[in-house]
């Protein structure tokens, strides 16, 4: 996801929503009670970080039948990521992302430490932030990744 769009996207993980709210269609349509209809899976009483937990065999067991499974586990955890890095800042959130580098790829990875450094940003100076960077190391897909280098990461 472009560096750009990131901050825009806020707390969504998953696009139908929104292409539900915006189209003119909808506009006619009635709120079902039919069963096909409703939230499952509880996805409407649940939190990001409880998301962000589920390892790839839960991923496929409680989104068994529905759409989102199509973009696949990687994405998924990519865009929590992202949605998390908008978030809150809570040192869980920071300690939960941390725990999870290096388990799911340079592309989940590299989500992962700009939510890191937006909630680090967002929370403290700038100038703070990068001296606590310097003071980190961070192990990901076998290698040492300073945090001073973080932003050459990102693109």
């Amino acid at each position: 996801i472009p560096l750009e769009l990131r901050p825009l996207l806020g707390n969504r993980i998953y696009g139908c929503d929104d292409c539900q709210l915006v189209c003119p269609w909808n506009r006619f349509g009635q709120i079902s009670q039919d069963e096909g209809f409703l939230p499952r899976h509880q996805l409407d009483a649940t939190t990001l970080l409880s998301l962000w937990s589920w390892t790839e065999s839960e991923f496929l067991k409680r989104l068994e039948g529905s759409p989102i499974r199509r973009i696949g586990y990687t994405r998924w955890k990519r865009n929590l990521a992202v949605a998390l890095g908008n978030s809150d800042g809570k040192i869980e959130t920071l300690d939960a992302l941390q725990a999870q580098l290096g388990q799911h790829g340079d592309q989940v990875d590299r989500h992962v430490l700009w939510a890191i450094s937006q909630l680090e940003n967002g929370n403290q100076p700038k100038e703070k932030a990068i001296n606590r960077r310097q003071q980190k190391t961070i192990r990901t897909s076998g290698k040492i990744i300073s945090w001073l280098a973080l932003d050459s990461r990102l693109d």
